[in-house]
C-alpha cells in the first residue's frame, strides 16, 4: 500500500487560538442550538466563522443535547464540550443571532462585541405576551381540525381542547416532574376531554378532535429534521432525535389510549360520527390563522408574518396540487419544493436565515398526523392498518426531505464576500 502522509503543524508555529473569537463561536454556537438550529447547518456556520476568524484546526460535533467544538491543530487540540438542551424554536432571536454572527463575519464589530450582543438578544422578552400565546394554542387547533377535515363540532371541540392544553403546559413549565410526563400526561388529558365533549357538548369526531387538540405536540417537525439530518450525513445527531420523535409518538399513543378508556369507563362509548362538511372559504380561513398562531408559536419577528404567510400559502399549495398529481404522500414534496424556494428568495431579498419562513411553511406539511394514526391503529391491535400508515407517514417524511434538498440545490445560499478573506460561504444570512 501507498505510504500516506499527514500534515502537521509543528508546535514552534501554532499560535494560541484568540480567547475572544473562541468566546464568540461558543456563544454562537449555544445560542444558535438553544433556538433551533439543525445540527448540520450549525455545524457549517461555526465551522465558516471559525474559518473566518482565523482558528486553526476548528471542529465542530453537534448533537441534540451537547456541542463539542475543538480548536488547534491534532496533536494541540483544546476541546470545549457544552451540555446544552434542545430548546422550543425561537424564530426571532435565530434572525437576530445570526445577524450578530454576519457583523462579525463582515468585521462590522468585533468577535467580543458580538458575544455581548448574543447575551443582550438571549436577556431579551419574548415578542408575545402569555395572553396571545393562549389564543395561539386554541386558534392553532382550531385550524388544523379543519384542514384534517372535521367539522363545525370537531373545530369548537379542539379549540377548547387547544385551550386546555395550553393550561397544562404552563402548570408543567412551573412544576418540573410534569413536565418530565407532558407528551403521555397532556394527550391522556386531551383524550379524555374529547370524549366528555362528544357526551355532553353533542356527537362528533372524536379522533379528529383529540389529533387537532394536540397538534402543537406531536413531533412531526422534528422527524422531518433528523431525517434531514440523515440525509446530510449528520448520522449521530439525525439517529438521536430520530428517536426522540418516536418516543413522543409513543408516549403520546399511550396518553389517547388510556384517557380514552377511562373516558368511556365514566362516560360510555361515544358515537361514531362523520365530521360535517363547511364551505370552501372555511379552508380558506384555516390557512390564514394556522400560520398566523404559528407565527406566535415560534416566536417570529411581526415584520416576516407576511413572508411566513406567503410561504405557508405556497407550500399547502403546493402539497394540494401535488396531491392530485403523484399522489398524497409523494405530493408532500411539492410542497415542501416550494416552501423551500421560498424560504431561499426570503433569505437572498431580506438578508435573514431562511429558516424563518421554512419551519412554519412546512408544519402544515409534516406527517406528525399520520405518524400519529398509525400508532393509535397499533395501540387498537389493528396491526395491518398501523402498519400502512406508519409507512405512510416515513414516506411522507422522505418526500419532504427530498423537496427541501432538491429546492436547496436549485436555489442555494447565496456566497458573501469578507474583508481580508476569500469567498465566505456562510449560512449566516445575504
Amino acid at each position: 500500500m501507498p505510504e500516506t502522509h499527514v500534515a502537521s503543524t509543528p508546535a514552534s508555529e501554532f499560535q494560541e487560538p484568540d480567547p475572544a473569537a473562541v468566546g464568540f463561536v461558543l456563544h454562537l454556537g449555544r445560542a444558535l442550538h438553544s433556538y433551533g438550529e439543525a445540527s448540520h447547518r450549525l455545524e457549517d456556520i461555526l465551522g465558516a466563522m471559525a474559518d473566518r476568524l482565523g482558528l486553526q484546526g476548528a471542529q465542530f460535533f453537534s448533537q441534540p443535547t451537547s456541542l463539542m467544538a475543538s480548536f488547534g491543530p491534532v496533536h494541540l487540540q483544546r476541546t470545549h464540550m457544552m451540555r446544552v438542551q434542545p430548546g422550543d424554536v425561537d424564530l426571532r432571536n435565530l434572525a437576530e443571532v445570526h445577524s450578530v454572527g454576519l457583523q462579525v463575519a463582515r468585521g462590522d464589530i468585533s468577535p467580543a462585541e458580538g458575544t455581548e450582543r448574543i447575551a443582550q438578544v438571549a436577556a431579551s422578552p419574548p415578542p408575545y405576551g402569555s395572553a396571545l400565546t393562549t389564543v395561539a394554542f386554541a386558534g392553532l387547533s382550531g385550524a388544523s381540525c379543519q384542514l384534517l377535515g372535521g367539522g363545525a363540532s370537531e373545530i369548537a371541540a379542539a379549540t377548547v381542547l387547544g385551550l386546555g392544553l395550553r393550561m397544562f403546559t404552563v402548570l408543567a413549565g412551573r412544576v418540573p416532574r410534569l413536565g418530565r410526563v407532558l407528551e403521555p400526561l397532556g394527550a391522556l388529558l386531551v383524550s379524555a376531554a374529547a370524549v366528555a365533549l362528544a357526551h355532553v357538548a353533542g356527537p362528533l369526531a372524536v379522533l379528529v378532535a383529540t389529533l387537532a387538540g394536540l397538534i402543537v405536540l406531536l413531533p412531526g417537525l422534528t422527524l422531518t429534521n433528523a431525517l434531514n439530518e440523515l440525509a446530510s450525513r449528520q448520522l449521530a445527531s439525525g439517529t438521536a432525535r430520530l428517536s426522540g420523535a418516536f418516543i413522543t409518538f409513543l408516549g403520546l399513543a399511550f396518553g389517547v389510549a388510556l384517557g380514552n378508556r377511562l373516558a368511556v369507563a365514566v362516560f360510555g362509548t361515544p358515537a361514531l360520527v362523520e365530521p360535517s362538511r363547511l364551505p370552501g372559504w372555511a379552508g380558506l380561513v384555516a390557512l390564514v390563522v394556522s400560520p398566523l398562531c404559528g407565527v406566535v408559536l415560534l416566536k417570529a419577528a411581526p415584520r416576516d408574518i407576511p413572508w411566513i404567510v406567503v410561504g405557508t400559502a405556497l407550500g399547502v399549495g403546493g402539497g394540494q396540487v401535488g396531491a392530485r398529481a403523484l399522489g398524497v404522500e409523494l405530493g408532500a414534496f411539492a410542497g415542501a419544493f416550494a416552501v423551500g424556494l421560498a424560504s431561499s428568495i426570503y433569505a437572498r431579498l431580506q438578508n435573514r436565515p431562511p429558516a424563518v419562513v421554512l419551519v412554519p411553511g412546512i408544519l402544515l406539511l409534516v406527517p406528525g398526523s399520520v405518524g400519529f394514526r398509525g400508532l393509535a391503529s397499533l395501540m387498537e391491535r389493528q396491526t395491518l392498518a398501523g402498519i400502512e400508515t406508519a409507512f405512510s407517514m416515513m414516506l411522507t417524511a422522505v418526500a419532504l426531505v427530498s423537496g427541501l434538498l432538491i429546492a436547496g440545490v436549485i436555489a442555494p445560499e447565496r456566497r458573501v464576500r469578507t474583508p481580508g478573506a476569500p469567498w465566505f460561504r456562510t449560512r449566516l444570512g445575504g
